[in-house]
C-alpha cells in the first residue's frame, strides 16, 4: 500500500495504470482507473479529472484510445510479438547464464501489460535451457568494453568444462581486446595474445577473474593481417566456427539436399556452380573452421580444394575408420 500521494502525480499514476493493465481487450472505465488510484496510491480525483489528464497525455504523444467500453494504452514501444522474438533469442543465448535470462525476461515482460506474461510463461522454463554456469559474464563485458575504449591490456583466467560437468581454469590469459563478437549464439573476445604473437577468439561466459591492466594495448594495425583494422566481413557466415588463421579459399562439392545447411553455415555470399546432380561450393573462409565443419556433413560434401585441407580430412577419416574398427 503507497502512502498518500499529492494529486499533481495524477497524471504519472494514470499512465503507470493503462501502462500494466490495459490493451485493447481490456480497456477501464474512468470509475476503474479512480478506484485504482485510490486502492494503489491513495490518491483521490474526481472521475471528470481522468478525461483531462488522459487528453494530456495524448497531447504528450501517449497513444491512448477511450471507447464506450473504457480506455486503453493502444501502442507501446516494443509489440508483444518483438518481445517474444527478444525472450527467444535469450533462451537461445548459451551464454547468457539462468539467473540473468530471468531477470531479462522479467525487464522484458515488464515493457507489455500484465497479460503479456501469462501468454509466454509456458514458452519458458529457464532451467530447462542449456546455459552457462559462469555468473560472472556481465561484470567480464563491462570489464572489457572499459578496457577497449580505453586501449588497455586485459587479463583473466581461461577455463574449459571438465568430466564434471564444471569450468576449471586451462591458462591465465594477458591480451590486448579490440571487439566482442556475437557469433553462432555464442560471445567471443577478439584479443591479441602477446605471448602466442596472435589473434585469439575467447569465449566470453569461459572467462573469469578478469581485471584491467594499466598496460596500452598492441595497436591492431601492427598486427599481421590487420594492417587495415577489423575486417567485420570475416565474422560474417564464412566462419562456422571461431578460429584464427586468416581465411582462405575453399571449393567442395555437396549434394542437393545440403545446399540448405551450406546457405545457412556460410550465408549467400558464395559462389554455387551446378555439376551434374551435384553442386561446386566456393567460399572463403578458416581452413580449420572447415575441417570441423567437413566432418561434421561427411555424407553430404566432398573437399575439392585446397589438397592440404583435402588430405586432413582423409587422415581423418582413416583415424576414424581405425577407431571404429577396433
Amino acid at each position: 500500500m503507497y502512502t498518500s500521494e499529492p494529486k499533481k502525480l495524477a497524471l504519472i499514476r494514470i499512465y503507470q495504470i493503462l501502462n500494466k493493465e490495459t490493451d485493447i481487450d481490456h480497456p477501464l472505465t474512468h470509475d476503474e482507473i479512480v478506484k485504482k488510484l485510490q486502492s494503489e496510491y491513495e490518491l483521490n480525483i474526481e472521475r471528470k479529472a481522468i478525461g483531462r489528464n488522459i487528453s494530456l497525455l495524448n497531447e504528450a504523444g501517449y497513444d491512448i484510445v477511450t471507447t464506450k467500453k473504457g480506455s486503453y494504452l493502444a501502442e507501446r514501444t516494443f509489440e508483444d510479438v518483438e518481445l517474444r522474438m527478444l525472450i527467444d533469442g535469450i533462451l537461445a543465448g548459451k551464454h547468457i547464464g539462468t539467473k540473468h535470462s530471468a531477470d531479462l525476461i522479467d525487464k522484458l515482460c515488464g515493457l507489455s501489460n500484465k497479460y503479456f506474461k501469462t501468454h509466454v510463461k509456458y514458452v519458458y522454463r529457464i532451467g530447462d535451457w542449456d546455459k552457462t554456469d559462469n555468473k560472472d559474464l556481465f561484470y567480464t563485458m563491462e570489464v572489457v568494453d572499459e578496457a577497449i575504449t580505453e586501449g588497455k591490456q586485459v587479463y583473466f583466467e581461461y577455463n574449459k568444462y571438465g568430466a564434471d560437468k564444471k569450468l576449471h581454469r586451462s591458462s591465465r590469459v594477458t591480451a590486448s581486446p579490440y571487439q566482442m563478437i556475437l557469433h553462432n549464439q555464442r560471445y567471443y573476445l577478439m584479443a591479441y595474445n602477446d605471448y602466442y604473437k596472435q589473434m585469439k577468439y575467447y569465449r566470453l561466459d569461459r572467462i573469469t577473474k578478469i581485471e584491467k591492466k594499466e598496460i596500452a594495448q598492441v595497436p591492431i594495425r601492427t598486427i599481421e593481417g590487420f594492417e587495415n583494422g577489423i575486417d567485420y566481413n570475416r565474422f560474417s557466415c564464412q566462419m562456422p566456427y571461431m578460429f584464427a588463421d586468416e581465411p582462405q579459399p575453399v571449393t567442395f562439392r555437396a549434394e542437393p539436399w545440403a545446399i540448405d545447411q551450406v546457405v545457412d553455415w556460410f550465408g549467400k555470399n558464395i559462389d554455387i556452380q551446378p555439376e551434374k546432380d551435384k553442386f561446386i561450393i566456393s567460399v572463403k573462409t578458416s581452413l580449420h573452421a572447415m575441417e570441423f565443419w567437413a566432418m561434421q556433413y561427411l555424407n553430404a560434401v566432398e573437399i575439392l580444394t585446397p589438397t592440404t585441407l583435402r588430405e586432413k580430412v582423409k587422415e581423418n577419416l582413416c583415424w576414424a575408420t581405425e577407431k571404429y574398427n577396433q
